[in-house]
């Protein structure tokens, strides 16, 4: 974990009630976020995840509560809601960034072309800044997602599900790009269904229509709370002999892990 002392927060929400037409549903919601953490925010579909990051965004305003966001906020899509048949490059897409921060008639220019192509090169794609969008890896189109949010000079990135249908080797390089960009001062928000994966990073946050749990996981992530996150009881893989579990899987992800576990270790 990167030390934030005396850095100030990027934000920092208190008692937050959001939903729509009047309705919440999301409810009882306080934490914050200091520069160079990693939290992963866990939950089911409906669970509120996606209404927490539009309240962050400015997009959704609160029905109860407060939020203060102090840092600009970058949000991350899923790579497959992305149109893969528009001919853009990485480098227009990255470029897109820029849009926000310039007048509505003019065009981006040279000083927003290298910004982009410098964010392309943070991601570790600047040689691949003419490829065609679509023709890119699923890991790829991710990490040119990133680079238009650094584009926006964002210091809170807020990714919705960012590693679904990556591969091993993909993965890796995304969460090392998130180790380091956390390691340079900007936080991360992660959006996963994956409770596994939550637990190598500095903070949790569990959400099921209101707030769980948020802390540090070797704390926060007990069966209790995975099971009243999930609304279901949640299922342990064995370790590998280190005396500790390998796993706790949300219940929609029981058969599917629990056989390419046994196929794994035998058991």
């Amino acid at each position: 974990m990167s030390d934030r002392t005396g850095s100030g927060y990027l934000a920092e929400v208190s008692g937050l009630r959001a939903g729509y037409d009047g309705g919440a549903v999301l409810e009882g919601v306080s934490f914050r976020v200091e520069p160079g953490v990693r939290i992963g925010v866990l939950g089911p579909n409906g669970g509120g995840k996606s209404t927490l990051f539009r309240v962050l965004l400015g997009e959704l305003a609160p029905l109860g509560g407060s939020v203060d966001v102090r840092g600009r906020c970058g949000f991350v899509p899923q790579t497959e809601r992305s149109r893969l048949d528009y001919p853009v490059s990485a480098l227009d897409v990255a470029l897109m960034g820029t849009l926000s921060r310039i007048p509505w008639w003019r065009r981006p220019g040279r000083f927003e072309r290298q910004r982009a192509l410098e964010a392309l090169e943070t991601v570790g794609l600047g040689k691949l800044a003419g490829r065609q969008f679509g023709e890119l890896s699923g890991g790829q189109r991710q990490r040119v997602l990133i680079a238009r949010a650094l584009v926006q000079d964002a210091r809170l990135l807020l990714l919705d599900e960012p590693f679904n249908g990556l591969d091993q080797p993909s993965s890796r390089l995304l969460g090392s790009l998130l180790d380091r960009l956390a390691a340079e001062g900007r936080s991360v928000m992660v959006a996963t269904h994956d409770a596994g994966q939550v637990r190598g990073w500095d903070l949790v946050l569990c959400l099921n229509g209101r707030q769980v749990a948020f802390g540090e996981p070797e704390s926060t992530l007990s069966r209790r709370v995975l099971e009243a996150t999930y609304g279901g009881e949640v299922m342990v893989l064995p370790g590998n002999g280190s005396g500790r579990d390998s796993a706790i899987l949300a219940p929609y992800h029981h058969d599917e892990v629990a056989e390419e576990h046994r196929r794994e270790h035998g058991r």
